[in-house]
């Protein structure tokens, strides 16, 4: 099965393809959160200074922030990732908003999406498991790949609850149950994070590896260790989600540079270059695939 995507006469890597080609490299791909046109060109950037691949995420958040549109930020990504000499693949990340859900469903693919996570852990078990089966198997009608969330990762308030932690054999029946082809799980990462100082429950992430079927993704890694991150990988993380580390990066430069510009290029660009060199920083710090490992462009 091809896990390429053709959209408008242009070729995008799949997120499929970028997480089997870090699952036969035993390594993690990992995935950049889009919030700016600056982000996605900086992102595309780093990632090819590192010679990796990579995954550009736009969030249900990030939507709300655009005016609840999803197509223009999602061409933008897809126009970026064609053009670029690194394998980008196109996710939506965190959507509990179905109306968002069945649009990206609808129209993703056309857009040039190959992924989607639906996030329902905020919702009891079984609430869990009926909306995540019900989403996923539309979401693989239409062609993406499909990422859920059980252990409700902590730092977004509410049902996030800090400290939480995915039990191996719920998520295995989670998995069973559902038919999602990745696992958001909760091992000591938490959103939102300004500092590096989380520790990850590696034991725990070894045992979840060996009882579920699918990749597991890490939510909240900007406040994990570089090195955290690479034992994570070697115990069974196969995607790993990056964004305050990105906002952080970012709004440093654009401080650095504003002085008393009324051109807002300066500073955008200062800005754009310090996510460029985060997250080639990060993508050699997790031990990406390379290039050459996904496949030529």
């Amino acid at each position: 099965m091809s896990h390429r995507l053709v959209v408008a006469a242009v070729t995008i890597t799949a997120t499929a393809e970028l997480v089997t080609a870090a699952a036969a490299a035993a390594t993690a791909v990992p995935a950049f959160n889009v919030i700016t046109l600056e982000h996605i060109e900086g992102i595309a950037a780093g990632v090819e200074q590192a010679c990796a691949a990579a995954i550009l995420q736009i969030s249900e958040n990030t939507v709300a922030f655009h005016g609840g549109r999803v197509a223009p930020l999602l061409a933008a990504c897809a126009q970026i990732a064609a053009q670029s000499s690194a394998p980008l693949a196109i996710h939506l990340d965190h959507l509990q908003d179905m109306a968002l859900v069945r649009e990206v469903i609808t129209t993703g693919v056309a857009l040039g999406a190959s992924s989607l996570m639906i996030d329902a852990a905020h919702l009891p078990y079984a609430d869990n498991v009926h909306r995540t089966r019900a989403v996923a198997g539309d979401a693989h009608a239409a062609g993406l790949w499909v990422e859920a969330e059980l252990g409700e990762i902590g730092g977004k308030g509410g049902a996030h609850a800090s400290g939480a932690r995915t039990d191996p054999d719920e998520a295995a029946a989670f998995v069973a149950a559902t038919g999602v082809d990745a696992l958001a799980v909760a091992v000591g990462s938490t959103h939102a994070m300004t500092t590096r100082a989380a520790q990850l429950d590696h034991d725990l992430i070894g045992r979840l590896a060996g009882s579920v079927s699918v990749p597991l993704v890490l939510h909240g890694s900007s406040g994990v260790s570089d090195e955290q991150l690479r034992r994570a990988a070697q115990r069974g993380v196969r995607k790993i989600n990056i964004g305050t580390a990105l906002n952080v990066a970012f709004t440093a430069g654009v401080r650095e540079a504003l002085g008393d510009n009324a051109d807002p290029r300066p500073y955008l660009a200062a800005g754009r270059d310090a996510i460029t060199a985060t997250v080639a920083q990060l993508c050699r710090a997790v031990g990406a695939a390379a290039v050459g490992e996904v496949g030529a462009r």
